[in-house]
């Protein structure tokens, strides 16, 4: 489970999409890039096992929906 998840524009203008995330996922700090399309762009290489890369992106997909794209 994705706990303290925060995001942060990465234009001064905060109207252009794409977005810093970060977020702790099993006690290690995560942090990417979230673009329009919806495709993230990990900062560093994480080791994931089988299906949780996918689990985690599901779970940030429903994050940026709910406190992004439902608040514009």
């Amino acid at each position: 489970m994705i706990q303290h998840f925060q995001f942060q524009s990465l234009y001064k203008h905060e109207q252009l999409p794409g977005w810093n995330i970060s977020f702790y996922f099993n006690k290690e700090k995560m942090e990417g890039i979230y673009h329009p399309d919806g495709r993230i762009e990990w900062q560093q290489r994480y080791t994931f096992d089988e299906g949780v890369e996918e689990e985690i992106k599901g779970q940030i997909h429903e994050l940026m929906l709910y406190h992004v794209y439902d608040n514009l």
